[in-house]
Parts: structure tokens; sequence; C-alpha cells
């Protein structure tokens, strides 16, 4: 992704709709389709360069046809020879669209109906659907979206891929794989969430001039690499390891030590002063050869500490009856509390856990990937994964929690309404642990005095980016480990 500002609003289709309406009565001398049009040329004339092949325009018959009809206009004007394809005719133009279509037939220019025999394009502009889009491309479209996908030309995208739902990154059928993607006036979750990344591309942000009015509009907003400025302030001489929390982490039953021992390292790494890891297998081991720094002992021992600063449950603990008491232990303590793995499972399924939680005034966190987050909610995981925004800030409510709901563009949500998208990570991280060195990321920020806010979105953003560095470090995407994430996310927070 490129030109994307950290903390940059993400706005539902119904939020950008307000901001258009407001937009109409403003004194701004250009209309957007203007506006929107002259960012697409501009950025088009850019990528397609002085080649002398002719830029192939496909426009739709509503407001991004009308986009593309006036970047195709403005090309035509900077002597780039210009193809413009209109599949659906251009009886049903109306408004600016129509007005766009006009000046730009004014100008000399044509409109074909169709595909032309193969040609050696610079450029391929996608202008057929925008976030209007309801309803899955099938017959004529589909079959030209194929098509598209299939010419050996990049692909620059006006609003959004076509084929992509704004709000939540579904494919509606079918969806055009651009390689950019210039999106106006503010982002849309579904470029950034689900199969959005996939679709679109380096994202480009064209705010029209409307940035201003977007701060008061939107809910939603970007998380990029401006969250870890400031995330732990530099350390004083004078401290200790008290100065910097004390962690406890409870999980590891039988065959599953591995987790909280991550989770505990994951911890230590991020800044730490103490951690210890309380786990419930009987044939646990006693210390951790690779990082004895970390203190493990027994669940009941972790849970009685009277110093600690911030509890994580979750990572390894299993579903066997004592697993449900630590956790009905671990919510009545008064401690930033992360649950994750089979503590969110526990809850699903005991009615009295998920009512203990919700009565928490300490600050939590829950951690569920799709198959958690519809066990909680009573739903399937294609329900969960069809609109993640909407999942996500239901699970903020009804849990009284700090979510995020883990996969490609992790969405954050919290009660009072407002929810975030991460930009960073990889494919690499489809691999076992690291969900639970992601819990250890959270529980150390809490135990550290972060805010529940900070900690969430600095840990989720430490997490993928720790993975993006390792993958520059040649440590993947295949066969990236959870282990080398937690090494590269002390690498970031220790810039040099």
């Amino acid at each position: 992704m490129t030109n994307l500002p950290h903390a940059a609003p993400v706005l539902l289709t119904a939020e950008l709709r307000k901001v258009e309406q407001d937009a109409l009565k403003s004194s701004h001398p250009a209309p957007l389709m203007a506006r929107a049009g002259l960012a697409a040329a501009e950025l088009a004339r850019t990528l397609a360069g002085d080649s002398g092949k002719s830029i192939l325009v496909l426009a739709g018959p509503g407001n991004n046809g009308g986009d593309a009809l006036v970047a195709a206009l403005h090309l035509k004007q900077w002597w780039h020879p210009v193809t413009v394809v209109c599949p659906g005719g251009t009886q049903k133009y109306t408004g600016e669209s129509a007005s766009a279509l006009r000046d730009w037939k004014t100008a000399g220019g044509s409109c074909l109906d169709q595909l032309p025999a193969k040609q050696d394009w610079s450029l391929v502009i996608d202008g057929l659907f925008g976030i209007g889009l309801q309803r899955d491309l099938a017959g004529d479209y589909a079959t030209l979206i194929e098509l598209i996908n299939a010419i050996n030309a990049p692909v620059l995208a006006l609003d959004i891929p076509s084929g992509l739902d704004a709000d939540t990154g579904r494919i509606l059928g079918c969806a055009v794989e651009a390689d950019h993607t210039i999106t106006f006036i503010a982002l849309k979750p579904g470029l950034l969430t689900l199969d959005g990344p996939d679709c679109c591309g380096m994202l480009h942000l064209a705010d029209l001039g409307l940035s201003v009015a977007l701060a008061s509009t939107a809910h939603g907003a970007l998380i990029s690499d401006g969250v870890l400025n400031h995330l732990l302030p530099p350390r004083p001489r004078n401290s200790h390891k008290g100065s910097y929390g004390s962690v406890g982490i409870i999980g590891g039953s039988h065959g599953m030590t591995g987790a909280a021992v991550l989770a505990g390292r994951a911890a230590l790494k991020c800044g730490a002063g103490r951690v210890y890891a309380g786990l419930l297998a009987g044939d646990a081991p006693l210390f951790d050869p690779l990082q004895p720094e970390l203190m493990l002992r027994t669940a009941d021992g972790v849970l009685r500490l009277d110093h600690l600063t911030a509890l994580a449950i979750g990572p390894g603990l299993g579903d066997l009856p004592d697993a449900a008491e630590y956790l009905d232990w671990a919510l009545e303590l008064d401690l930033p509390l992360v649950v994750d793995a089979d503590a969110l499972n526990l809850l699903a399924t005991f009615e009295a856990l998920k009512t203990k939680l919700k009565q928490r005034v300490t600050s939590t966190i829950l951690t569920p990937h799709p198959a958690e987050a519809a066990r909680l909610l009573g739903c399937t995981t294609a329900d969960v994964q069809s609109d993640r925004i909407a999942a996500a800030q239901r699970l903020a409510r009804e849990c009284n929690a700090g979510i995020v709901l883990k996969g490609c563009g992790s969405v954050c949500a919290w009660p009072d309404g407002h929810w975030a998208i991460n930009t960073s990570g990889n494919p690499g991280m489809a691999s076992a642990g690291m969900g639970d060195v992601l819990t250890g990321f959270i529980v150390a920020l809490l135990a550290q005095g972060v805010d529940e806010r900070h900690a969430l979105t600095g840990a989720v953003y430490l997490h993928g980016a720790a993975a993006d560095r390792s993958i520059t470090e040649g440590n993947g995407p295949i066969g990236l480990t959870a282990g080398e994430v937690i090494n590269a996310a002390r690498r970031l927070l220790n810039p040099t």
C-alpha cells in the first residue's frame, strides 16, 4: 500500500454517502466527479509511462464510469492514445456521468461496446462498478472481468475493483484483480480486509479535498506504522524489572505447553519486566531451556501472585473441567485481561462465564479467529466472514470487551462502536503459534501500562509488521515460524 496516512478514516458506504451529500452543498469549484477523474488520470499517466501504447478505459453506466470518462478525457488531452469501452452501452448514463460522456464525445472520443481484438495495452483502467454494487456479477459482466484479469497489462481500479463489496471485502461472484486501486474521498473497509487486499493491489488514496469533513463522520480507522510511534516510551536509566510490569499467562495443558511458552516468550521480548507461565499439564517442564528467564509455575501459583499487572488466559488451555475453573478465577481478578484460544471456546460454552465477562470493569481484550468468533456469536464462520466489521462490532458490544477478529485485515473493535483495520502482515503468518505470540504482545503492553486501545492496535500492527520484517530478512513466507516473529518484533521496538 502507498500514500496512506496513519489513522486515516475508513468509511462504510452509508457514511460515505453522507460525506458526498455534504460535499454537494459546499462551495468547492469542481464537482466530485471532476476531481476524482483528474486524480485518476494523474496516477494513470504515471503508471502508463511513455510507451506510446493505448490505454484501455472500461466505463460502466454509473458514477464509476463517469470518473473513468473524465480520466479518459484528461489522458487524451495529454496526448495519450485512449480506447474507451462502455460494455453496457451509453443509454443509461445520467447526471454527471452523462455530462462526462458528452465531454468525451465532444473532444472526438468514441465508445466501443465490447473489448476490441487483442492489443498490447500500456494500462487498463477499471471503471465498471463502484461502491454501489450490491449484486453478484454473472453473465456478460463475469465474462468481461475474466477477460480483464487475463490481459497482460497493469490494471488500475477506480475507487474499488469491480465486483468487490466495499463494506465487507467479499467478492460478488467475481472481481477485477487490480495491480493498483485509487480510492476516492476515504478508504473503504472492503479494500482492507477479507479478499480486498488480494484484489486491490497497491492502494492509493485521493481525498478530493474532503479530509477535514471525514474526521467527524468515520467510526473506523486504519492501523498503520504510526501506531508504533511512542507506543513504549524511552526507558529511564533509573529503572528496574518492576518498572515494566509482571505478566501472568495461564494455559499449557497436556500436549500444548508450547502455546503458553510461546506467549510467554513474546511477552518477555515485548518488554515485560517479569513473565510467569502457569501451566496446567501435569508433566509440564520446570523451565524453558531456550528462554530460562521465563518463569514456569502451576496455574494456581500464577493466579495467586499479588504483583501481576496483566493476565492472559487461553494458549493451550484445553477444555477439561479445571480449564473452566481457571477461566472463572481469571475473570474475577481486577487485572487487565487477554482471553484467547480455548478460553474463548469456554466462554461460548458456558453462559455463566460469558455473563461474568460482560460484568468486568477492568480492561478486557478477546482475540478470536473467525471460527471462535462464530461460536461466541452463535452463527457460522461464513456468517462472520461475510461481514467482518459487523461481526467484530457485535462481539465487542455483547462481550463488553476490546476485540481483534484475526485474519486478512484483522479488525479491532470496541463496545462504543469504533473499529479499526490492520494493514500489516502476510500469508506466512498462517502457521501454528502465531495467535499465541499476539496474545503475548498484547498482555505485555497492558502490563507496561499502555491503555487498552493502544495496546490492542499496537500489538496487532507489531505482530504483522514483525512478520513482514521476517520476510525481508529471508525467513518466509513459506516456513515462517512464530518464534521468528517474536525476535523480529523486538527489533522493531528497538529501532537503531
